[in-house]
């Protein structure tokens, strides 16, 4: 029997006093779940400059996954965010998990300013939307934690040649989240969920992205 291809979603610890991470409850959701030739395998990050991209990249040497999809909370953000582009550079805002605050410090010493996803996030986008569920694309991730792991993931995706296919999806707040942020977009952890099952299957559905407008004008 052949063996299945292996799909990696990582999520996070909470972080910043939140109790909860809708990133990691949408992934593990997701442990074990599977469809035709593909399985996926969930794990968690921690919210720590280094460490989490040292978490990443041994789940990815154990697991040798296909495609690699990192989720990410973005509290404020509206909708299922498919990431374009990874920066080289950490600048926290707030403390990681650590109490470290690194500022201005590249994730990787003397690699490419950036790196491109390299998950079809157009057709992802599409299909989301066709599904009901808000999706959009997003020209930044930050300069936290979940752009060093973005990007320690791309540049590790980068030595293993075109084999392995990569991104992020930043994700809103679950609704208890948004209540103690009076005025904050959520979304349903079931809706999250369906939404990965949705990039999954486009992903492997897809080889080449489509061609349609998901930019911004500012």
């Amino acid at each position: 029997m052949p063996m299945r291809k292996i799909i990696l979603l990582t999520g996070f610890e909470p972080f910043n006093q939140e109790t909860i991470n809708p990133s990691w409850e949408a992934v593990r959701a997701l442990q074990g779940w599977g469809e035709g030739d593909f399985i996926v395998h969930a794990r968690q990050l921690p919210c720590v400059f280094g460490h989490a991209n040292k978490v990443l990249h041994q789940a990815v040497e154990e697991l040798q996954p296909c495609v690699v999809i990192a989720v990410g909370q973005a509290g404020g953000r509206v909708d299922l965010s498919l990431e374009r582009v990874a920066i080289n550079i950490d600048d926290a805002p707030i403390a990681d998990n650590n109490q470290r605050q690194i500022i201005d410090q590249p994730v990787v010493n003397g690699a490419p300013a950036a790196y491109f996803s390299t998950l079809p996030i157009k057709a992802i986008v599409h299909a989301l939307r066709e599904a009901g569920l808000p999706s959009s694309v997003s020209q930044s991730a930050g300069t936290f934690v979940c752009n060093h792991v973005f990007y320690g993931l791309m540049h590790q995706a980068r030595d293993w040649g075109t084999t392995m296919r990569a991104g992020f999806i930043h994700i809103p707040y679950l609704p208890q989240q948004a209540a103690a942020h009076p005025g904050t977009a959520s979304m349903r952890l079931e809706d999250m969920v369906e939404g990965l099952r949705i990039a999954i299957r486009t992903t492997l559905a897809h080889t080449v992205d489509v061609r349609e407008a998901g930019g911004l004008t500012h």
